[in-house]
């Protein structure tokens, strides 16, 4: 398989009426031609690319509003039998699951960043970096980007061309889609379109003048391939995100002047991991997309530790890294409780609106817009790794004591309300 990343040539609408550019990364399967997923983000991350992976090896889902000619048990593809081994299928659409067992790729920083690398290593899957500056080594992957920019950019609101002399003008005032919008227009046409429509390299020797489409060959190849279901836990999702290795102190955690602690961390804190690769740090995995919590790895039992942000009461909306480090270029050499209280405020401002009495629309910088507008729509279409049993602690030095409860009698509408009980 290979995979790449691309800008795609559509202007999207963002928050607070901000409209941009969206980046596409696609991996495409080489014997079948499939694009067994594609994902569109406002800049490209290493979790994005290895969310990739976990996208190929798990079937998509139907959703509300798709044709029902979409199922995979309308489709060529054997879906009676496939759902025998991996029950997952009874509502899947009419695309591919597939294994990679080698990814090519270019230099990228995404791709031959240490967190895909590590996600490769853990689902078994074998890296293979093109030569530099040689994009034929990858040429499918490109061929098929440019095929989507031909076959479902050009005919989507907000297409821009592939030069500015193409784009006309006003463009960003017409009628543009949001991001969601977008992605899930871009899976239905991977579907309905690309996965039905014959493919000139899928021929057979043996009927040359016959062109197959991606799901016709797949159903061919499965017969002498067969199928393995990859199914992943949320440990799994954990293990795909990108890692960092740091001490526990006693204290507890710091990223980015952001202090994480828990309670489980009382028997790791200024202690040795055991691993003297890494000077007795810790390995972490964090979501760029959601700064809220960190999961700390503790070899000895086998398992996650769930560990959340102490300031996390402060903000009331999810946010990731490129909202963090916005309000710290605001609030320089601040402490951690004013740059997330410059969190909220930049949030709430952004999603308030300019007609707030008190945001006035001067004050409100289009970095600040862009940044909210960026951290809103990836904060919630991220499958969640974990949902822990118990809610985050924010312990302050203070006793908190709950007041006592006294229920409410039951309301009786003919009894005299003047009468003492």
């Amino acid at each position: 398989m290979q995979i790449d990343s691309t800008p795609l040539d559509v202007l999207v609408r963002l928050d607070d009426a901000i409209a941009e550019k969206v980046e596409l990364t696609a991996m495409v399967d080489i014997a079948t031609r499939s694009i067994t997923a594609a994902v569109l983000r406002p800049t490209t991350k290493a979790a994005d690319a290895s969310a990739l992976l976990a996208r190929s090896v798990t079937p998509e889902t139907m959703r509300p509003g798709w044709p029902e000619a979409l199922r995979m048990s309308h489709s060529v593809l054997p879906h009676r039998r496939l759902l025998s081994i991996d029950e997952r299928l009874e509502h899947a659409a009419a695309r591919p699951v597939i294994a990679p067992e080698t990814i090519v790729c270019d230099h990228g920083k995404v791709f031959v960043s240490n967190n895909f690398r590590a996600s490769c290593r853990y689902l078994g899957i074998n890296l293979q970096p093109a030569h530099k500056a040689t994009p034929t080594n990858k040429g499918t992957i490109e061929k098929t980007l440019g095929s989507v920019a031909t076959l479902f950019a050009q005919f989507v609101a907000g297409y821009t061309g592939s030069t500015t002399d193409r784009r006309g003008r006003k463009l960003e005032d017409g009628p543009l889609w949001s991001l969601p919008e977008l992605q899930s227009l871009l899976d239905e046409w991977v579907i309905a379109c690309w996965q039905t429509r014959p493919h000139d390299a899928l021929r057979d020797p043996d009927s040359p003048a016959r062109a197959f489409s991606p799901n016709e060959k797949y159903a061919t190849l499965l017969e002498s391939c067969g199928y393995v279901p990859v199914p992943l836990g949320t440990d799994d999702y954990v293990e795909l995100l990108p890692e960092r290795w740091q001490a526990i102190n006693a204290y507890g955690i710091r990223i980015k002047h952001r202090i994480y602690d828990s309670a489980e961390l009382n028997p790791f804190r200024r202690k040795h991991s055991g691993v003297a690769a890494k000077k007795g740090l810790w390995e972490i995995h964090h979501d760029p997309y959601d700064v809220s919590r960190i999961w700390v790895r503790d070899r000895q039992g086998g398992r996650w530790i769930t560990v959340f942000w102490k300031q996390l009461h402060r903000v009331g909306v999810p946010f990731g890294e490129l909202a963090w480090d916005r309000a710290c270029e605001q609030v320089s050499g601040g402490t951690e409780e004013q740059i997330a209280d410059a969190v909220s405020a930049l949030l709430r401002r952004a999603y308030d609106g300019p007609g707030a009495k008190e945001d006035p629309p001067a004050k409100r910088s289009r970095r600040d817009r862009r940044a909210a507008a960026r951290t809103r729509v990836t904060a919630g279409d991220r499958p969640v790794p974990d949902t822990p049993s118990t809610e985050p602690t924010h312990d302050d030095g203070t006793d908190i004591h709950l007041a006592e409860v006294i229920p409410l009698g039951l309301f009786d509408p003919l009894a005299n309300p003047w009468r003492r009980p």
